[in-house]
């Protein structure tokens, strides 16, 4: 099978590549950080100059009708330069349920404000309660003459204290375990009713607990069918395990890629680290679990398209079990190669570290979806 990027390919990666390396350096990363959003809005409105927000949206849209190979491609791009920018929670999270279940209306209201790099949005669906369980839902939707009317907390909402608006997840119907009786709703973070609790991650990210209590919300932004919102969510959840993964390959290529060079300028005894056969044996082995990942990442991209939904599934989980596995092994040996200047936040490394711990707990860790590799049956559909 012939996994070589085509031309087109090729240039969009080394562009990105290119204004990540001119716009994303890592000096200015505790600043954006800092800042009141915890990104640069300038870099954003050059990813929409570039056309990344258009990136997988159909062409009718206004979109560019990119393909999951795409998505892998500036995933990988966003995991080397440990950008903060909210690609992964507007472009595939919400962006994933916009594509699939936005009415016409809709998309000209909000998906095409998206492609322009006028808003950003984010999606409210893990709960407390959930352990584990993706079809858990507790936050109610009820209807109320013209409008539905939202109650409920969630949990982890990435970049949702920015957002313009957030798409919430809530029951209408059933106990809070069944995969039918879900609905989804465009809310508007500032409307009444609404309390946004920001913080950050591990990585330097931004993301949210979420109050709703009484929020009221238009037909107008109810988004696909109401209590048919489960597969439309797993279908997101898919393309969104694919892009962690490509992201933490991104991570991994330039942690393997500091360490190999501090070993060969690193000088001990008269001689560079890298002379010495144990720590190349290290090095080597980091470069298995690297490219070990980089298969499997590709191995979900190609799947996610897969008609099979058990196909699907079992393709991603088994990517998320060897990203886990290989980021914190490459993680680990990089910390103790470099020794104490490693762990200093002024160096870049264990940053790209952090940033691979907090993606394996994303979704799921690699031993959740170990179980459910072994049990052939997702954990996230359990009763």
């Amino acid at each position: 099978m012939d996994f070589a990027l085509s031309e087109e390919q090729q240039m969009m990666q080394d562009g990105l590549a290119r204004l990540l390396q001119k716009s994303c350096p890592f000096e200015r990363r505790a600043a954006i950080i800092q800042s009141d959003k915890g990104w640069s809005e300038e870099v954003w409105r050059q990813f929409a100059d570039m056309g990344l927000l258009a990136l997988p949206f159909d062409e009718s849209l206004g979109g560019l009708g990119g393909s999951p190979v795409e998505t892998m491609i500036v995933m990988e791009q966003m995991g080397r330069s440990l950008a903060l920018e909210p690609y992964f929670a507007t472009v595939i999270l919400a962006g994933g349920v916009l594509r699939r279940a936005a009415s016409a209306e809709q998309n000209e209201r909000i998906t095409s404000r998206i492609i322009d790099g006028q808003w950003t949005l984010a999606l409210a669906h893990d709960e407390a309660k959930a352990q584990g369980d993706f079809a858990h839902v507790e936050t109610r939707a009820r209807r109320n003459a013209r409008t539905w009317v939202l109650d409920g907390e969630k949990s982890f909402v990435l970049n949702g204290d920015s957002a313009d608006g957030i798409i919430v997840s809530a029951r209408i119907e059933g106990s809070p375990n069944d995969q039918y009786g879900l609905g989804l709703f465009l809310v508007n973070p500032s409307d009444p009713g609404v309390h946004v609790r920001k913080y950050t991650l591990h990585d330097g990210r931004r993301a949210a607990s979420l109050s709703l209590s009484g929020v009221c919300v238009e037909a107008t932004n109810v988004i696909g069918h109401p209590g048919e919102a489960f597969v439309l969510l797993e279908a997101v959840r898919q393309d969104a395990l694919a892009g962690i993964c490509a992201e933490a390959v991104g991570a991994m290529s330039v942690l393997h890629e500091m360490t190999v060079d501090y070993l060969k300028q690193r000088r001990q005894f008269g001689v560079t680290i890298g002379s010495f056969q144990a720590l190349q044996h290290r090095a080597a082995d980091m470069y298995i679990a690297l490219e070990q990942a980089r298969s499997m990442a590709m191995y979900a991209t190609m799947m996610i398209s897969d008609a099979d939904a058990a196909s699907r599934a079992r393709a991603v989980a088994a990517a998320k079990v060897q990203i886990g596995r290989s980021g914190r092994f490459i993680g680990e040996q990089a910390i103790q190669l470099f020794g104490g200047i490693g762990v200093a936040m002024e160096f870049k490394a264990g940053h790209c570290f952090k940033k691979l711990t907090v993606l394996d707990r994303m979704m799921g860790d690699a031993d959740e979806h170990l179980e459910v590799l072994s049990f052939g049956e997702s954990l996230f559909n359990a009763d």
